[in-house]
């Protein structure tokens, strides 16, 4: 019984570690980077190379080597980020439906193996 629990909450952590993937990294290479995926109108949280504090934008385009957009929605300060100093980006939406689904898997994997335990 002990390892048809153990195995059960391993797949279901595996699960949620390959589902929280929200981050899109980027190499050093910049000619190799694609940042077509990137949606106008969206935030996204951008991470420096250089390891300065991370940026949140909300993406209008790309510009050559810079990557454009405002500093918010309600602030429309313009925000210019060289393509050369960006590590990762991570949307900002699928960060938050991430966290959620995992503290559900969390207490759901926490839940079978409480009643496994007092079924036996």
């Amino acid at each position: 019984m002990r390892a048809s629990v153990l195995l059960k909450s391993s797949l279901l952590t595996s699960l949620f570690v390959i589902s929280s993937c929200a981050t899109t990294k980027y190499s050093e290479d910049v000619s190799k980077n694609n940042y077509s995926n990137l949606q106008a109108g969206k935030i996204y949280v951008v991470t420096m190379k250089d390891g300065s504090p991370k940026q949140k934008m909300l993406f209008r385009n790309t510009d050559g080597e810079n990557l454009i957009g405002t500093a918010g929605k309600k602030d429309s300060t313009e925000v210019i980020i060289p393509k050369a100093n960006v590590a990762a980006v991570k949307d900002r939406s699928k960060a938050r439906v991430t966290a959620g689904a995992t503290v559900i898997g969390a207490a759901g994997v926490a839940a079978i193996v409480i009643s496994s335990l007092r079924a036996d």
